[in-house]
């Protein structure tokens, strides 16, 4: 997910994306300790995403209280 897909949910869509992916996360955490994933490097990208949707959020929190 790119940067400008990410600016472009809304408040709402980014909390529950955060919390879909990052059940995804485990769930492919603990699939590729009992076998490995064709593709582990689809870890990394997961991470990055949670990170650059918690990163949107946490700004638009920081937008509001100022």
């Amino acid at each position: 997910m790119k940067n400008a897909e990410v600016k472009g949910l809304n408040t709402k869509e980014l909390r529950e994306r955060v919390d879909a992916e990052t059940v995804s996360l485990s769930q492919m955490k603990i699939n590729h300790s009992i076998s490995p994933l064709d593709n582990p490097a689809k870890i990394k990208q997961l991470r990055r995403t949670i990170a650059r949707l918690k990163t949107e959020l946490h700004q638009r929190e920081q937008q509001t209280n100022n």
